[in-house]
């Protein structure tokens, strides 16, 4: 073959990669990130004579003001008629996104629910490059810019929600007794995992329901970033069940592979979706959400579609 038929099928295969490329850049920047989707999930975990427990977790919002879109789908959720909110945090994506915010949560007031914060619920997001996802879970940059929290759960708790940000509540809900703790975000180091047993001590030691007839509690833990410190602590302090966020599924993924980061330390097969984690002989379900939203400066997915999971926890003798 002459050097210049080579070149040129060279040209071409590097034209059409480049094609490609562009294609598939567009697909997850236009398409895909806009694909909002609820994953179903049905949990045959609760107690016995338990009646079934719809729980919404809503994870990784990231709103910016001009997100119309998302939050038209994000309040349409109420369709679903949950019997909880869970919301694992990253609910802010830009400094102005309050309101926006306020408006697609409003239709869950009055909905019991639980929430523990992501960074982007204290910090706005920065531009940062993609690649350094490669290099290990991602840090924050020098001068963050602060978001206001004390607004941000003022309105959860006008909901009607509980803050489990490193504590723990009690809460009754269709004749459940749910025993629910969690963490503030371990991604930045704001766990405070020693806290935990304590919380948990209090609440068991004040709730009231131990010398009532009744089902026996069922004890879910909150996280946002799942780390496995906060997996295996959790699991410790008896969680059956575990929500967090944080990984987006990994917001870019290979057809046949998976995800190709997690930022953080879960294995990759666990990036999102559910599963179970085992520490010292024990388990728990672990469900971890891909999230709804990604950064405005990362505004793309392509094999992970942004989702909302609708979690039905039933007894094990029910169907």
């Amino acid at each position: 073959m002459s050097r210049a038929r080579t070149a040129d099928l060279s040209l071409s295969a590097a034209t059409l990669a480049a094609v490609g490329a562009a294609g598939a850049f567009a697909y997850g920047a236009l398409v895909e990130r806009n694909r909002y989707a609820v994953r179903r999930e049905v949990l045959p975990i609760l107690p016995a004579g338990s009646r079934p427990l719809a729980v919404l977790h809503l994870s990784d919002i990231h709103m910016a003001p001009w997100q119309t879109d998302k939050q038209e789908w994000i309040r349409g959720l109420a369709g679903l008629e949950p019997d909880l909110i869970v919301n694992t945090g990253d609910n802010l994506g830009h400094v102005d996104a309050y309101d926006a915010v306020e408006y697609a949560l409003e239709p869950f007031r009055d909905v019991p629910g639980v929430f523990v914060h992501g960074s982007n619920d204290y910090i706005a997001p920065k531009f940062k490059s993609p690649l350094t996802y490669f290099g290990g879970p991602s840090r924050a940059g020098a001068k963050p810019v602060a978001l206001d929290n004390e607004r941000l759960t003022g309105f959860f708790e006008s909901l009607g929600w509980l803050d489990l940000d490193n504590t723990a509540r009690a809460l009754e809900v269709k004749g459940n007794r749910l025993e629910l703790f969690g963490v503030n975000d371990a991604h930045r180091d704001w766990d405070h995992l020693e806290r935990i047993p304590g919380a948990l001590d209090d609440l068991r030691e004040n709730v009231g329901w131990q010398d009532e007839d009744g089902p026996a509690p069922f004890t879910i833990g909150l996280t946002h970033a799942p780390y496995q410190r906060v997996l295996n602590s959790f699991v410790t302090n008896g969680a059956e069940l575990i929500f967090a966020g944080h990984t987006h599924g990994g917001q870019v993924c290979v057809p046949g592979y998976g995800a190709l980061v997690t930022n953080c330390d879960i294995p990759r097969k666990q990036v999102a979706g559910l599963s179970t984690w085992t520490h010292a002989f024990k388990t728990a379900q672990l469900e971890v959400s891909a999230g709804i939203g990604t950064s405005i400066y990362a505004p793309f997915r392509f094999a992970c579609a942004p989702e909302a999971v609708l979690v039905t926890l039933t007894p094990p003798n029910m169907g």
